[in-house]
């Protein structure tokens, strides 16, 4: 017994024991964080957060110069459904133009899963937009969780762990990742700071995100090293 446990240890790869850590972690953060989106009031770790982002007993003065409400609306706006959409066919166009149908039907279905997959759970959790401080954008949205940080998590992980499989060396794939993980915090961020989510709804779309993006990368994977042991019988 134990040393069939030995091989098998052997045999996972870190990349794969990584990818089924975030799935677990993000899935555990995001079912943690539903009971804070369906208490009957704000938590304090929400409403501390939040009003952090405003001047002291002035809900409607965010803090910064006046040049930084437009600057996180250009940041929050990389993680809007036009310009993720935009995105996201360009990368599926340029996957077909090099003739790669399969890799392009992988990127769809898992940016498209992501998107219903938010949709359903904004639906499940029903949660308000926060009214503690004032809204520095238009959102009618449901809130929990934040549609911004979840898909943003989504696209630019899954674009970026497949721009990453073509790179020559480890430091530029390195680079690639940790670009795309700092997008989507930045999005996230944006949404707290604009007063149109709580924290808590941020946490959860990227605890969601991460996870659905691991676990499209980990099928993707098991799928390929099935096909390649297929091919070499």
């Amino acid at each position: 017994m134990k040393s069939s446990i030995d091989t098998f240890l052997s045999k996972l790869e870190f990349p794969l024991l990584l990818a089924g850590l975030v799935i677990a972690g993000g899935m555990w953060g995001f079912v943690e964080l539903v009971e804070a989106a369906r208490a009957t009031t704000p938590h304090a770790f929400d409403t501390e957060i939040l009003l952090a982002f405003r001047h002291a007993g002035q809900p409607d003065s965010p803090i910064g110069p006046p040049w930084l409400q437009g600057a996180v609306r250009d940041i929050t706006a990389l993680g809007s459904t036009i310009v993720l959409v935009l995105i996201t066919t360009a990368a599926i166009l340029y996957l077909l133009l090099i003739r790669r149908p399969g890799t392009a039907l992988f990127v769809f279905a898992a940016i498209a899963g992501g998107q219903v997959l938010s949709s359903l759970l904004k639906l499940e959790v029903d949660r308000p937009r926060p009214d503690l401080v004032s809204h520095l954008v238009d959102e009618t949205s449901l809130s929990f969780p934040s549609g911004h940080a979840m898909l943003s998590a989504v696209v630019y992980l899954t674009l970026g762990s497949l721009a990453a499989r073509f790179l020559p060396d480890r430091r530029t794939k390195i680079f690639v990742l940790c670009l795309a993980v700092l997008i989507t915090v930045l999005v996230g961020t944006s949404r707290v700071y604009l007063g149109v989510h709580w924290p808590s709804d941020v946490l959860a779309g990227w605890c969601a995100g991460f996870a659905w993006a691991m676990l499209c990368w980990l099928s993707a994977r098991l799928l390929q090293r099935r096909k390649m042991a297929a091919d070499s019988d």
